[in-house]
């Protein structure tokens, strides 16, 4: 009964819409960090179980990290691009946990008509994220996503005009020439061992 609960789970994803996968996603996103009394107190490892289970199986790692890395990406051995795909996937659940941490109730969202050619595999999804103060412009945010086997998935995300691949790209092109692929490895080993330290940490302090 589980196999057959999760076959279905991911074949209706695989069927959705990337507007409306988008808006169940956020939607659930958004209901959980306003009403889970663990994620309210900061529980980091609960975010984190949240973000593993409701975000990343939407993302394409492959194509976000190789966006990211650059050209210097072709230039990887194949284990090494495995690496760099495994920690950039750590580094960005642990940057999508912090910004479902900040998640308030009366941030409403509002989506832009989305524009796709029929039997289109690449689209943008764009909306808003609406904040009370009636002076303040609405947060703009856009997905790149791309049509898979498995349903729609997100490949980069731009915020307020920045494109998330360009701007890892900036300093992960810094860390290769400083220390090349390995040493872009490392720094991103590092940083996400501290990352998860300090979720540990957050979890036994409560």
């Amino acid at each position: 009964m589980l196999y057959a609960a999760s076959a279905f789970a991911s074949l209706a994803s695989a069927q959705e819409a990337p507007d409306v996968l988008v808006k169940r996603v956020s939607q659930e996103i958004i209901d959980l960090a306003t009403s889970d009394k663990e994620i309210q107190a900061g529980n980091r490892q609960r975010i984190l179980a949240v973000v593993n289970e409701k975000i990343l199986p939407h993302a394409d790692f492959r194509r976000a990290t190789a966006l990211a890395v650059g050209r210097h990406w072709r230039g990887a051995t194949p284990e090494q691009q495995e690496r760099l795909i495994s920690e950039f996937r750590d580094l960005l659940m642990y940057t999508y946990a912090g910004a479902m941490s900040q998640i308030k109730k009366g941030y409403p969202l509002r989506f832009l008509p989305l524009r796709v050619e029929p039997n289109a595999d690449e689209v943008e999804v764009r909306f808003e994220v609406r904040r009370p103060q009636r002076s303040a412009e609405p947060i703009r945010v856009s997905y790149r996503m791309a049509k898979s086997a498995d349903g729609w998935k997100i490949y980069d995300v731009n915020v307020v005009g920045v494109w998330m691949s360009e701007a890892y790209r900036n300093t992960f092109t810094s860390e290769i020439n400083r220390g090349g692929i390995a040493g872009l490895i490392e720094t991103l080993a590092e940083k996400n061992k501290s990352l998860a330290a300090s979720a540990k940490a957050s979890a036994k302090a409560l």
